[in-house]
Parts: C-alpha cells; sequence; structure tokens
C-alpha cells in the first residue's frame, strides 16, 4: 500500500503544480478585480476571510461521507484498482475542474449561484429547471448523510480485543463538537482574539471531546425502553435511530438561518483542521504500518466486469458510486452558494476550489486503503451487512493503532472524523435549499428563511422515517437505497454544472479549449449519470412489479428519479439552443460584411 499512497500523492501534487496554474490562467485570474465577499460584505452571508480558513471550510463541507463512503462501497464491488483509477483521474481532470470553474463563475456573477449563472447565459426555464434538480438532489444528499450519521450515534462496535466503542459516545462526543465553535465564534465576535490563537485553544478541545464522549455515552436505546417508547430492542433500535434523524434535521434547521460567523466559519475551520490531522494521522500511520510490513494488501485489485456480488457492472455504476473524491455536483453548490461569498482574491480560487478536490482525493485513496487492508474473509464484509463508517474507522484505528494509540480511541477517533465530515455538509445543504426556495418564492427576511428552512428539512424527514427496501424487497437503511440515487442525481449535478460553465466561457471566450477543458467532463458526467439513474430507476420498477406488498416510498423514489431524467434532458435541450443562439449570432456580422 506504501507505494500506492506515496504515486498517488505525488500525482495529485504534480497535477496542483501543473494543471492548476493553466486553469487560472485559462480562466484570467486577476486579484485586481474585486470579488463579491469585498463589494458586497454584510457579515451574515457575505464576509471575506483569509485562505487557509476558507479551505479548511470549505474542505470540511465538500468532503462530508462522500469521499468515505463510495470508494469503500465501489472497492468492496469491483477491486480497488477501478476505484483508485477513476478518483485520480476524476479529481484531476473533471472534479477539480468542475470546482474551480463553479467557483469562479460563481464570483464573476456578485456570488450567485450556478443556478443563477444558467439563467444569465441560457434561459429563465433552463434556471427553474436546475434549481429544480438543485433542490432534489439536496433532498437525496440529506437523507443519505442524515441516515448514516443517526446509525453511527446507535449501537456498540466490538473491537474483538475486549473493547468497545459506543454510538452513544460518538453522539456525546459529535454534540460537544457541535458546541465548541459556537463559543469560538461568540468569543471571536465580542473580544481581541485572532484566529490564530483561537485555533490553539479550541481545537485540541475538540481532540477532547472524541476522548470524554466514551465516558459520558447518549445511550438513545436505553432511553426508548425507560420511558415506554420501546418494548423490545429491534424496537429501541428502530426509535433511537428515527430520533437521531430527527435531531440531526432540526439541528440542520438551525444552523441554516445561524450567521455564517456563528457556527458555519468556526465550525468549518475546526472541523477541516480536524480532518487534515485524520488525513496526515492516517496515511503516516499507513506508511509506517507498511515499513513494518503490518499493513499489506489482501482485498483483490480487480474482481470482475459484473461481480455477483454486486448486481451491477463496473460501467456505469463505479462513476457514480465515487462521486465525492472525483467529482461531486455538490462540490458546485458549495462553491457557489457559501464559499464565492467568503473569497478574499481570485487567486485564492486556485487554493480553495482546485487545491481542496485534490485534498478529498487523498481522502477516498485512504479510505479505499481500508478495504485494501482486509481479506475477503474478514467478519467486516461476511456478516451480510457492510457498513463503510465501520470499515473506515476500524480501518483508520489500524492506521493510528501504528502509533500506540489504543485501538478504543483510535476508532473513536475515526468515528468523530466520519462524522464531522458530515455535520458539515448536513447544515450547508439545508442552508443551500433554503437559498433555492427563497430564489423560486422571492420570500426574503426571516418568513422566508424559516419557510425554505423547514421546507428543505421536511422531504428528508419523510423519507427517513420511513421503512424502505432495497431490489431484492429486504428491508435495508435508507442510506443503502438512497446512496446509489444520490450518486447519480450528484455526478448528473456535475454534468449539469459542467454544462452551465460550458456555455458561460465559450459565450464569454469563445476559445477552442473550452471544449476540451470543461466539455469533454460534461460528456462523460452526463453519459454516466444518466445511464446509472436509468439502471436504477428500470431496477425499481421491476422491483414494484414484482413485490406482493410496495412501500409508498418506493413510488415516490422511481417519480423523483424519472423527474431528475427528464429535467437532465431538458437541461441539456436548453444549452444546446443556448449554443446554437449564440453561434447565430456570431455569424451574422460575418454575413453581413462579406456582403458589403
Amino acid at each position: 500500500m506504501l507505494g500506492i499512497l506515496i504515486g498517488a500523492a505525488i500525482l495529485l501534487y504534480a497535477a496542483w503544480r501543473l494543471y492548476g496554474p493553466v486553469l487560472a490562467r485559462l480562466l484570467e485570474l486577476d486579484n485586481n478585480r474585486p470579488t463579491p465577499a469585498v463589494t458586497q460584505c454584510d457579515h451574515l452571508d457575505y464576509e471575506p476571510i483569509e485562505p487557509n480558513a476558507l479551505l479548511s471550510q470549505h474542505f470540511s463541507a465538500i468532503a462530508a461521507a462522500g469521499p468515505i463512503v463510495g470508494p469503500i462501497v465501489a472497492g468492496i464491488a469491483f477491486g480497488w484498482l477501478p476505484a483508485i483509477l477513476w478518483i485520480l483521474v476524476g479529481a484531476i481532470f473533471v472534479g477539480g475542474v468542475h470546482d474551480i470553474t463553479a467557483l469562479v463563475a460563481s464570483i464573476r456573477h456578485k456570488a450567485r449561484s450556478i443556478a443563477e449563472v444558467v439563467r444569465e447565459h441560457m434561459s429563465r426555464r433552463a434556471f427553474l429547471l436546475f434549481l429544480s434538480f438543485v433542490w432534489l438532489a439536496l433532498v437525496y444528499i440529506v437523507v443519505a448523510f442524515t441516515d448514516i450519521t443517526a446509525r453511527a450515534f446507535v449501537g456498540q462496535l466490538d473491537l474483538g480485543n475486549g473493547e468497545v466503542v459506543s454510538g452513544g459516545g460518538i453522539a456525546s462526543s459529535s454534540l460537544i463538537y457541535l458546541l465548541i465553535p459556537i463559543i469560538m465564534g461568540v468569543t471571536m465576535r465580542y473580544t481581541k482574539l485572532s484566529l490564530g490563537w483561537a485555533t490553539i485553544i479550541f481545537l485540541p478541545l475538540v481532540g477532547l471531546s472524541v476522548y470524554a464522549g466514551q465516558f459520558i455515552p447518549l445511550d438513545m436505546e436505553s432511553l426508548m425502553i425507560r420511558f415506554g417508547w420501546a418494548t423490545t430492542a429491534d424496537e429501541a433500535k428502530w426509535a433511537a435511530i428515527i430520533t437521531w434523524d430527527l435531531l440531526l434535521l432540526f439541528y440542520c434547521c438551525l444552523a441554516s438561518i445561524a450567521p455564517m460567523w456563528l457556527l458555519l466559519q468556526p465550525r468549518g475551520h475546526l472541523g477541516g483542521y480536524f480532518l487534515y490531522v485524520a488525513l496526515i494521522g492516517g496515511a503516516a500511520g499507513l506508511i509506517v504500518g507498511s515499513l513494518m510490513n503490518q499493513q499489506p494488501i489482501q482485498y483483490p485489485m480487480f474482481r470482475g466486469w459484473q461481480p455477483p456480488e454486486a448486481g451491477n457492472f463496473v460501467f456505469p455504476m463505479l462513476f457514480i458510486l465515487i462521486a465525492c473524491g472525483a467529482c461531486s455536483g455538490f462540490h458546485a453548490l458549495i462553491a457557489s452558494g457559501t464559499t464565492s461569498k467568503q473569497l478574499r482574491v481570485e487567486s485564492d480560487a486556485r487554493v480553495v476550489g482546485y487545491g481542496a478536490m485534490l485534498l478529498e482525493a487523498m481522502v477516498a485513496i485512504l479510505s479505499l486503503a481500508c478495504v485494501m487492508r482486509l481479506s475477503q474473509t474478514d467478519p467486516l464484509l461476511t456478516s451480510g451487512k457492510v457498513e463503510p463508517n465501520v470499515v473506515y474507522a476500524t480501518g483508520l484505528g489500524s492506521f493510528l493503532q501504528t502509533f500506540g494509540i489504543p485501538a478504543s480511541l483510535a476508532v473513536s477517533f475515526a468515528l468523530m472524523a466520519f462524522t464531522t465530515f458530515v455535520y458539515d455538509t448536513l447544515d450547508v445543504c439545508t442552508r443551500l435549499g433554503r437559498y433555492i426556495i427563497q430564489e423560486l418564492t422571492g420570500w426574503q427576511g426571516w418568513g422566508g428563511r424559516w419557510f425554505g428552512t423547514i421546507i428543505s428539512a421536511a422531504a428528508p424527514a419523510f423519507f427517513v422515517t420511513q421503512q424502505v427496501t432495497n431490489i431484492q424487497g429486504k428491508v435495508v437503511p435508507s442510506w443503502e437505497v438512497f446512496w446509489p440515487l444520490f450518486g447519480a442525481s450528484n455526478q448528473l449535478l456535475a454534468a449539469l454544472t459542467l454544462l452551465g460553465v460550458t456555455v458561460w466561457l465559450w459565450q464569454t471566450r469563445r476559445a477552442a479549449w473550452v471544449w476540451i477543458v470543461t466539455g469533454l467532463p460534461t460528456v462523460l458526467m452526463y453519459t454516466m449519470s444518466l445511464w446509472a439513474l436509468g439502471v436504477m430507476t428500470r431496477g425499481t420498477w421491476q422491483q414494484i412489479q414484482n413485490a406482493e406488498k410496495v412501500a409508498p416510498v418506493s413510488y415516490v423514489i422511481i417519480t423523483v428519479s424519472s423527474l431528475l431524467i427528464v429535467l437532465a434532458l431538458l437541461m441539456l435541450i436548453e444549452a444546446i439552443m443556448a449554443l446554437l443562439s449564440t453561434a447565430k449570432e456570431q455569424a451574422v456580422p460575418a454575413s453581413t460584411t462579406a456582403g458589403v
């Protein structure tokens, strides 16, 4: 694994040094052009901050569980080699391009969303289609991430050596973690405490929360039985998961309307550094362990084009199972939703936009290493229920144990890192959903903020409280059904974003490089995501036809999935019409001149 890890790091660094400057030059980044964070500063949504702080915040927001769950699920299904190839090629030439162009497009349009860019360069009809698609995609994202986080807060993880990690302890650590940045934000706001000193003071407290949580576990299952809300262990577990789901969504509502300085900025800053520690510590442990022959590769490199357990072909499923880590449409929402409103100067776009994507690719590679260390007969893979967060936590924990860290603390740290990723995404998604509802309704002010927030949280609340089944009709966790749907809609969102920036760049530059740099990635993402979404929609329809009893949520899923396909195709038609219109306008002067 050592050679793979170092080789990936060198390749990503080379991309940063070589392709990053090329993108900056093509996009004409100019520090003399003031950014919207400066010209529209209101200290609520618009506020310029230092690039290192913004990188931490942006990185922690875009990463979420995506670069962990996706590579693990795809690596187990198809083998680690296809996953690594897509992560590296995707991050450098597709995802990184997607992120930086979305960020630059936003700051060149007063930090407005990609949907607004689409409206200006395509049509109002395309704008409404894009907003509708984005909001539906956000619902899928929130459902998948909320459910997988709630399940991390329930039950216990037996490490097999007499030590146990409590899900309730992880929940306690997470709640403490959420309080720390609020205190940090208030302290910095009303005192002269600098960001540097705030980091020195509050970052160790985040680490302390990991240790303290296991001593004060918030055991929701026991509470369910104690208060008579459940009578059996299975009922208590289900009730506990649903309770955590709803509490997480309630938190998202509050975080969505909180000022940036109170929660999003300090939490993103601390969360980013915490995740840097997880990335660097895990990589260092893997390197040391490999040198000591403690971390050999055991999992197969390639398991075939259609492994029986996977049930699908490598193409197109690999490209949608691994979304974050290679390419993710969600990143464009972050870049044009919150990050563009805080970018100090244009040159920071390369650091924050392209650099964060390459960092996320390293997180994905490290997550994949957690699979590579396992044999196919490992209990984590043969228990009948593979939990990516557990695979990640035990893998990262084993890397950290190389330095003599106790197993329970190492795994607790890894699980806390996992939930830290997710927290940053959940509340940002809800905030973005609120922005979209406000844009569609035109309802501003506190009333519009609360209305948009409640609507954006209510739809995920419906899904997470339903029992859902997979294509075989077996009851499974909500995240397991929604992850492929999230992946397909997320990658299709990336395709729509690339389509929008391609139209914008062509209309403003008329340069051939546009078709290569953003055009080819657009074609790739459109093809793979529509293909995958079509396969899954057909599978759900077959399940509905063959099942004796169909859960109502299945009809909702197939309806939304079909709607996403229709919206994407209509957007493609709008883009083609805009490009043809541009070509026609360009041809008119030429023909007139010829006549003269």
